[in-house]
């Protein structure tokens, strides 16, 4: 299962736009939700910029009622393997959500599902897949339940939309038979923001071997959002991926020239992804496997 999908699903809660009606609520322009100052700094810090450091920071003084904020976090924590912190923050999205129901029932259904993804995420990497599996097809049914609550309230909300959208391509790219058509179309046509929107289906038609479809996508979330270095990121892996090794070169350096705003293993990976396509186009022989320590 690709990592980038994975951080992209349970980030997904997530993402956050262009400017809107209401501060705080980056999906909608009508009927608009409240969800706090600093949580959308955070996120518009993350998808936007491409700053995963700075959302991070801003997360510490996020508001601790908002679930989305603890989605965050948790996300952050799988992007450094600290199964802990993702463990307790997944468990902290859910419960925000549960209490939420009350006053927004559509959010809070969303969210609740979040959790229970989240959740199952974290069993599966800490206990691994033939013992975690059973708890994690529970916390699956749970995802569904909640999905489909929601839906009834409003199937066109945008920030439903992009969830249950990065969920059914996450299923679409990892079971054969599934099709992925309808989530490329859920995120096409009804998500926002677009640079998140687009990055997830260029990401899974990348993992789909759609490299047409890959190219446009992400052409479309770097039109959205031009200063983001993870989208470079992306751009160079699928240009390695298609063939065109020597065009990635571009993308990876500029991904690198912010790479204050990764994660150190992030930025590590992203060097050593850089120094082996290096080595292919310019027959070099250089030690890559330094730049990952």
């Amino acid at each position: 299962m690709s990592k980038p999908l994975i951080v992209g699903s349970m980030a997904i809660a997530l993402s956050l736009g262009a400017s809107s009606a209401w501060a705080g609520d980056p999906f909608r322009t009508s009927d608009p939700r409240s969800i706090g100052d600093q949580t959308e700094a955070a996120f518009r810090a993350m998808f936007e910029q491409g700053n995963y450091v700075e959302a991070g920071r801003l997360l510490e003084s996020a508001e601790a009622d908002e679930p989305m904020a603890h989605a965050m976090v948790a996300s952050l924590a799988y992007l450094e393997e600290d199964w802990s912190t993702m463990g307790s923050r997944a468990t902290l999205t859910r419960e925000a959500a549960e209490a939420l129901v009350e006053t927004d029932p559509l959010r809070g259904n969303l969210y609740i599902a979040v959790g229970h993804f989240m959740e199952g995420a974290h069993v599966i990497m800490t206990q691994g897949t033939l013992r975690g599996s059973p708890t994690a097809l529970m916390k699956l049914q749970r995802v569904f339940s909640h999905i489909n609550a929601a839906e009834a309230i409003d199937a066109t909300d945008p920030e439903l939309n992009l969830v249950k959208g990065f969920m059914d391509l996450m299923i679409a790219v990892n079971l054969p038979f599934a099709d992925p058509e309808e989530a490329i179309s859920r995120l096409d046509n009804y998500a926002a923001p677009p640079y998140v929107a687009q990055r997830g289906i260029a990401v899974a038609c990348r993992d789909l071997d759609d490299y047409g479809c890959a190219t446009s996508a992400i052409d479309r979330a770097i039109a959205a959002a031009p200063n983001n270095p993870d989208l470079y990121y992306l751009k160079a892996q699928i240009l390695v991926q298609q063939g065109d090794e020597a065009a990635s070169l571009e993308f990876f350096d500029m991904a690198l020239e912010r790479r204050d705003y990764f994660p150190t293993a992030l930025g590590n990976q992203i060097a050593w992804e850089r120094c082996r396509t290096n080595n292919r186009v310019n027959d070099r022989n250089q030690n890559c496997n330094r730049l990952r320590r």
